[in-house]
């Protein structure tokens, strides 16, 4: 056991370590600093009575209290800053139900082709912009088998409230705004549905998932009643598994008027290749910032455009892109006399730039290539779903999976542990316990960007980690060993966050 145990704590460093010259720490940018030391030297002010220009009162009367570092200090700083980071530039990250995916860096350089623009140009000066736009819109609607789309939503669960809101309109429209108030989310539902609904003023019933990780759909029609006002669902749901009885559930729910709310987050796994719209869904949202190339995590921006069937395009978010026929040719403008809206869902119109990078991901890989895309992340998943079974996992639904797949550690093993332990050979962990339906639940998703050898080294590292936790048990609750930061107190953490270097009593 001791042996395990030290080779536990000497194995060869991670690629975080190495990023950081072979350590797993360096020098904070206030431990650099030495007096007199600057990075720039900005221009003298010369004879400029500041105190006449600024006015006393907004004039320093000590110097802030900031590094003194030069450049090359500096950069070196933030460089190693960036590689204490986990990021899908420089790690495998199966997140499972995000997407972290690889994006083309020349979808970067079709955003900057915008940078000059003003949100409050006038349209005539921003044809080139709108007329992506317009495109953009209807090449999500084709995708998705909707009849119109609002790129305006900044994220997914932005987009979940749009689409709430538009079936709220619809109902209160038809005179049942009063008798529908029940909104009907599956147990294993991403957490935002219920929350969404709950939000838009509706209760919330939750309907059981069945032994086979669908929609129990018994218990689905017991559920449904004229009180209905809408269904959220996820397909493939948050197991990896396609709603085989899709077309029953959308036919039930039609039956008692109500409407089928479509969560996008799982898209990736199906795009190309089926349209929620054919499964009769309503309303759909779009999570670009998953399946369309546009940056996920570190805090954003994200993007959640919603699509509607016709019946619901003049509730819409205004505004929406429009064309119309100009005197020297088409002419696109931003359309809001639309009486019936349920209103502006943001400032402005949407995150343009994740828009751009969106509309050149499905441009560049055309119908085809967007065909692959799902083609490969479902391989990839079910690839590594017989090969977590062959190491022992537990995988409770045990059955071609789409994208994205749960499993279960070993008897005796915690997630949680295994997920630290992870960190130490340079790949984030997937996604932990969730959904809550499963016990210790580890999700994973390695989306269709990955190669055959980086799956299998990710099997490897697992395959090594549990050999490790079978010869020592206090290897995994330790774990990780060679990240600049261990584990964390996280209940200390939260309630007494240390924000700032060397500012008050805990900062040590």
């Amino acid at each position: 056991m001791a042996d395990a145990k030290e080779a536990a704590t000497t194995q060869p460093m991670s690629t975080l370590t190495q990023a950081s010259g072979g350590r797993a720490d360096f020098p904070l940018v206030f431990e650099r600093s030495q007096p007199g030391r600057r990075a720039a030297h900005p221009p003298k002010v010369g004879d400029v009575d500041l105190e006449a220009l600024l006015g006393a009162e907004n004039l320093r009367r000590e110097a802030p209290r900031l590094p003194e570092v030069s450049e090359l200090d500096l950069v070196r700083h933030y460089t190693q800053l960036a590689h204490r980071q986990m990021s899908i530039d420089a790690n495998f990250y199966p997140l499972g139900s995000c997407t972290m995916k690889y994006n083309p860096k020349v979808n970067e350089e079709a955003a900057k082709l915008f940078q000059d623009l003003h949100p409050y140009q006038a349209p005539e000066t921003a044809q080139g912009a709108l007329e992506l736009l317009y495109n953009l819109q209807h090449d999500l609607a084709a995708i998705t088998g909707m009849d119109a789309v609002s790129l305006q939503p900044a994220a997914g669960a932005h987009a979940e409230l749009a689409g709430i809101l538009m079936i709220r309109a619809y109902h209160e429209a038809r005179g049942e705004g009063e008798q529908r108030r029940v909104v009907l989310v599956p147990d294993g539902a991403h957490g935002t549905n219920p929350a969404t609904a709950a939000m838009a003023g509706y209760a919330v019933k939750e309907v059981p998932t069945g032994p086979d990780g669908e929609v129990d759909l018994e218990a689905f029609r017991a559920a449904l009643s004229p009180a209905v006002a809408a269904v959220m669902l996820t397909n493939p749901n948050t197991l990896g598994l396609f709603e085989r009885r899709i077309l029953e559930i959308s036919a039930a729910a039609h039956a008692v008027g109500a409407q089928l709310y479509y969560d996008g987050a799982n898209l990736n796994a199906i795009v190309g290749r089926a349209r929620p719209g054919d499964m009769g869904f309503d309303v759909v949202h779009l999570n670009l910032h998953k399946t369309f190339t546009t940056p996920h995590g570190g805090g954003g921006p994200g993007t959640g455009p919603v699509g509607v069937k016709a019946h619901l395009r003049e509730f819409l978010p205004v505004p929406f892109v429009a064309k119309r026929e100009g005197e020297a040719g088409a002419e696109f403008y931003l359309e809001s006399d639309v009486p019936r809206s349920i209103g502006r869902m943001r400032s402005f119109y949407g995150n343009f730039g994740n828009l751009v990078r969106a509309y050149t991901y499905i441009r560049a890989l055309g119908r085809e290539g967007l065909r692959d895309v799902s083609g490969y992340a479902v391989m990839a998943a079910n690839y590594l779903r017989v090969r977590f079974a062959e190491l022992g996992f537990q995988v409770p639904f045990d059955r071609v999976n789409m994208h994205e797949f749960v499993a279960q550690p070993p008897e005796g093993l915690r997630t949680l542990d295994i997920a630290k332990a992870q960190l130490d050979y340079g790949m984030h962990p997937a996604t932990v316990y969730f959904p809550l339906i499963v016990k210790e639940a580890m999700m994973v998703e390695p989306t269709e960007t990955e190669s055959l050898e980086t799956l299998d080294a990710y099997v490897d590292a697992l395959a090594e980690i549990l050999a490790r936790a079978e010869a020592d048990d206090g290897y995994l609750p330790g774990a990780p060993y060679h990240t600049p930061v261990r584990r964390l107190d996280e209940v200390r953490a939260a309630r007494q966050p240390v924000l700032r270097y060397g500012f008050g009593e805990a900062a040590g």
